[in-house]
């Protein structure tokens, strides 16, 4: 008998391994979808932020003196929701953050969140870009944003 169960099970071993079928496929990682953002705050039709200091193509000295404009829409601090209303963000040497979420806070995306409608900064002496984008109550930009054309200034 022990001969006969042998070659049964040399039979079975043979014919799994020889299976054309396919094997279970492995579980897939899948990653989390992006961020859907934020409900955005509703812009003026024709509102605009603009630089009034310095001009495209300036060539300035250390501090820099940013003064923004304003047109459609009033300047609040950051928190105020008062309708049609938000704050200054400069953008140095960067493009345009997400506009779905609120503007990052670091050395290329700079707040102004008390409400200010200038200041003074240092640049390394080169060329530097410089755009404006206005954000809401939450530091999100409102929908359609409210964004500068980007200027180019060279700091000596």
């Amino acid at each position: 008998m022990r001969n006969s169960i042998l070659p049964v099970c040399f039979l079975l071993l043979l014919t799994s391994a020889c299976s054309n079928e396919a094997p279970e496929p492995a579980a897939v990682a899948v990653a989390d979808p992006e961020p859907a953002g934020l409900a955005r705050t509703a812009s003026v039709p024709g509102a605009r932020v603009f630089f009034i200091s310095p001009v495209d193509g300036a060539t300035v000295s250390n501090p820099v003196k940013v003064v923004f404009g304003i047109e459609g829409m009033e300047v609040v601090a950051a928190g105020n929701d008062t309708p049609h209303s938000g704050h200054h963000h400069l953008l140095i040497d960067t493009g345009l953050p997400n506009l779905g979420l609120p503007i990052p806070k670091d050395s290329r995306h700079v707040h102004f969140g008390d409400g200010s409608t200038e200041t003074e900064i240092t640049l390394e002496p080169g060329r530097h870009s410089l755009q404006m984008l206005l954000g809401d109550h939450l530091h999100v930009p409102h929908e359609p944003p409210i964004l500068s054309d980007p200027i180019t200034i060279l700091v000596e």
